[in-house]
């Protein structure tokens, strides 16, 4: 393909309204939103999230902005709805172990009604057990068996009592404890000084009396306590006896009420058979006391307290499986925590302060999370790849370890958690977790890749319409009509620069039809028009370009050197893209070349002062090879020679300049002056064919508003890769110069045919081992002769 000037209708895609086959998207709201153009991400996606067996959690790649999240989420409920509703989880007290609680699964629905049920039932017993415990027939064998441990307990003291008189002793009782003191024959107490006033005979007697006593005493109290024992054992299983029937009956209505099969059935039948056990076991703390009340309230709390059932996961009500997405994947807020409560300077926690984390609540179900939340926090990554490696999740509160306070600490049983993780991840992030940590990686055995645009046709456009519809919708805003539908279109063809290709980061798409909404609501329409978007790109422009506006008036103010029109040799005018984040625009910078006679062959000085980035670098360097092989039949080369870009401390990267510097290098080394009113972009390869580049739109358009400043004069215009044609996206101004003939875009395959155009001669095909005299490589290669015979004159030793 020759060089070429590009027609108007050649720079940007014109979209008809009256070819999408609506008036507005008014109509188009209850149409389901597809995936639009991501018809290979939502393979995989399906694909993923219907796929039972391990390891097959999905990673999804895409852009920011590009529907990831929301079209993953989207997909994920369509699923979950088709999924089983998965079942409670429980937490309860464990009567062997308190520290281990132990975790119960039940059906949907059927923990809260455990929990109801273990409510009412800790209500019946403060109620019922009091009541029949204070009942008539009760307190009738209570009296019963009260009375005859009290017969046999009187019996016992009559006797120890005549034991102690029949050795001259009185003996009686005083709050619990046993007194005796010594009596004469005649029964009275004897004093002290009259004891020590007996003879030594009668006070050895006495001592082995007293003595016989106090062991007699001792056996007394052993077998009273055997007694009491005995009676209390009496009076705990004449309560069993009396609570046990309302006991098993409430815990059978339980079990009836409980009546779905559960996989943890045995444990829950244990778990009420304890509970009955324990309840059994400390009836005495229902009865109230006339002293030590508030002791025997704090106990009946405790026995209570065991009986709360801790629902951590209540699936009531649900229809399908969860889907949960966790924005904040903190350690407690991702694996669940156990809360801990200050009392008298040590941390105490129970079962019932247990909570659940996103992956229990998502169990059986799907859970969203993003890849750089869980890089950016090292505890949370190695439990999760804990985690996946084993399927087990064990609650747990590292941060009591670092606590000023002791604490008492629980481990709760450790529960499955069938749970399909789906990763928003970057492509950058993604490869490197592949590399850095390939145990985590190949439990994503699913990658879903969303692209960052798609092949333009009539059923995206459709679909796009559709989303613009849904969004007006959910956003409340006015519809647009067909015309500005298609500038929205346009637009996104713009974000992918490219003719067959529309942008899939459809986030710019709905800040755009946002921004254009408020200017026609401004305006009093009801119906959003082309207009109001072409409006809000402009003002959104605006609002973003006071730096490019500060560039240009460096042109005019002439503080940089930059010639609009004239011929200079050695010197083009090169194009760059300078992208600050939120606004990317065009610039024109000035390359020049100089070269002479010399052996160090091409310098770059961006290079030499570590201003280049290594891909300009190597377009030098292909520059540099393309060069030697027009020259190959003089070779070496005896040049000296140098490109700069003038005027730029900033630093250069990309290979879109390497034409424009062969182009300076060539007229600097032919002596033709080059066209300064057309600017040059594109990469150069080692046969001298020019390579498409990025940002073409920016930098047309960067040099054009630098020309329109300064005044069109009507040969102003741009040099251009001819494989970017498709690429072009230009804004209408440009596209109206053009149609004007007040600027001009050209196209080329090569570099030659680039260099006839700004020189104005041919470039010359070499002949018969050389090039002709009057083509720029010709007068390039005499240039290069001449070089060498400098050379070779200033290394020839002088004759004296």
């Amino acid at each position: 393909m020759s060089l070429q000037q590009l027609a108007p209708n050649d720079l940007r895609l014109r979209i008809a309204p009256e070819t999408l086959g609506f008036a507005d998207t008014s109509g188009l709201a209850d149409q389901p939103l597809p995936w639009i153009g991501q018809e290979r991400a939502e393979q995989a996606a399906r694909f993923g999230l219907q796929m039972d067996l391990p390891d097959y959690h999905l990673f999804v790649l895409g852009d920011v902005g590009s529907g990831r999240t929301t079209l993953m989420r989207q997909m994920m409920e369509a699923v979950a709805a088709t999924r089983p509703v998965p079942p409670d989880l429980c937490y309860l007290h464990n009567f062997d172990a308190p520290e281990h609680p132990r975790a119960l699964r039940m059906p949907a629905g059927q923990g809260r009604l455990l929990r109801q049920l273990m409510t009412r039932l800790s209500k019946t017993l403060q109620t019922d057990i009091p009541k029949r415990l204070a009942g008539a027939d009760f307190k009738a064998e209570e009296e019963r068996v009260v009375r005859a441990y009290k017969t046999q307990e009187e019996h016992a003291y009559a006797e120890l009592s005549a034991f102690a008189e029949a050795r001259h002793f009185g003996l009686m009782r005083d709050q619990g404890h046993m007194v005796f003191s010594l009596r004469n024959a005649q029964g009275a107490l004897l004093t002290e000084a009259e004891a020590l006033a007996l003879p030594k005979e009668q006070r050895s007697e006495i001592d082995r009396a007293e003595e016989e006593l106090r062991q007699a005493i001792g056996r007394f109290l052993e077998n009273n306590r055997a007694m009491e024992r005995v009676m209390n054992e009496g009076l705990a299983a004449l309560r069993r006896q009396m609570i046990k029937p309302m006991l098993d009956h409430e815990l059978q209505d339980m079990r009836s009420e409980l009546r779905k099969q559960i996989k943890d059935s045995v444990k829950l039948g244990n778990y009420l058979d304890q509970v009955q056990h324990d309840v059994l076991e400390n009836l005495e703390l229902f009865q109230p006391m006339e002293d030590d009340e508030p002791t025997r309230l704090a106990a009946l709390a405790e026995v209570l307290a065991r009986l709360r059932v801790n629902l951590v996961v209540d699936n009531h009500g649900r229809e399908g499986a969860p889907v949960v997405v966790e924005d904040n994947p903190v350690f407690r807020q991702l694996f669940g925590c156990i809360e801990y409560q200050a009392e008298e300077d040590v941390l105490s926690t129970d079962f019932s302060r247990i909570r659940a984390g996103s992956l229990l609540k998502a169990h059986g179900g799907f859970l969203m999370l993003h890849l750089r939340d869980l890089l950016s926090d090292e505890p949370v990554w190695e439990k999760l790849r804990r985690f996946l490696r084993s399927g087990r999740l064990q609650i747990e509160e590292p941060t009591t370890i670092f606590s000023p306070m002791a604490t008492v600490s629980l481990e709760p049983e450790p529960v499955d958690a069938d749970v399909k993780l789906v990763l928003i991840a970057s492509v950058e992030d993604y490869y490197a977790v592949q590399e850095g940590d390939p145990e985590f990686a190949r439990r994503f055995r699913c990658k879903v890749d969303f692209a960052d645009s798609f092949a333009a046709e009539a059923a995206t456009r459709q679909a796009t319409a559709i989303f613009v519809a849904h969004t007006c919708r959910r956003l409340g805003l006015p519809h647009f009509s067909a015309a500005a539908v298609a500038a929205l279109l346009e637009d996104a063809h713009r974000e992918a620069e490219d003719q067959r290709r529309q942008s899939a980061i459809f986030a710019h798409t709905e800040v755009l039809l946002m921004e254009a909404a408020m200017l026609a609501r401004q305006r009093g329409a009801n119906l959003v028009d082309a207009n109001d978007v072409a409006a809000a790109r402009q003002a959104r422009v605006h609002r973003h370009n006071a730096v490019e506006e500060r560039l240009l008036d460096t042109l005019t103010d002439g503080d940089r050197l930059m010639s609009l029109q004239g011929h200079t040799v050695g010197q083009v005018n090169g194009l760059t893209v300078i992208d600050l984040g939120d606004h990317a625009f065009g610039f024109p910078v000035r390359v020049s070349a100089r070269t002479h006679a010399g052996d160090k062959g091409l310098v770059n000085i961006e290079r030499e002062v570590k201003l280049s980035g290594p891909i300009h670098d190597k377009g030098v360097l292909i520059l540099h090879g393309h060069l030697a092989s027009l020259f190959e039949h003089i070779a070496p080369l005896a040049l000296n020679a140098s490109v700069v870009f003038e005027q730029e401390y900033n630093g250069v990267e990309g290979d879109s300049a390497s034409c424009a510097e062969f182009y300076a290098l060539l007229s600097n080394l032919s002596g033709l002056a080059i066209d300064q009113s057309i600017a040059v972009t594109g990469a150069i390869n080692q046969h001298g064919e020019v390579l498409p580049v990025g940002g073409i739109n920016e930098k047309i358009e960067g040099w054009f508003k630098a020309c329109e400043r300064a005044g069109l004069t009507g040969h102003q215009g741009v040099l251009i890769p001819a494989r970017n044609r498709r690429h072009l996206m230009l804004d209408a101004r440009v596209v109206d110069a053009v149609a004007r003939g007040a600027f001009h875009i050209h196209t080329a395959d090569t570099a030659a045919e680039g260099l006839a155009l700004l020189t104005g001669a041919d470039c010359g095909t070499r002949e018969a081992g050389s090039y002709p005299p009057d083509s720029v490589l010709g007068r390039a290669e005499q240039t290069l002769l001449a070089y060498r015979r400098a050379c070779q004159a200033m290394a020839q030793p002088k004759q004296t």
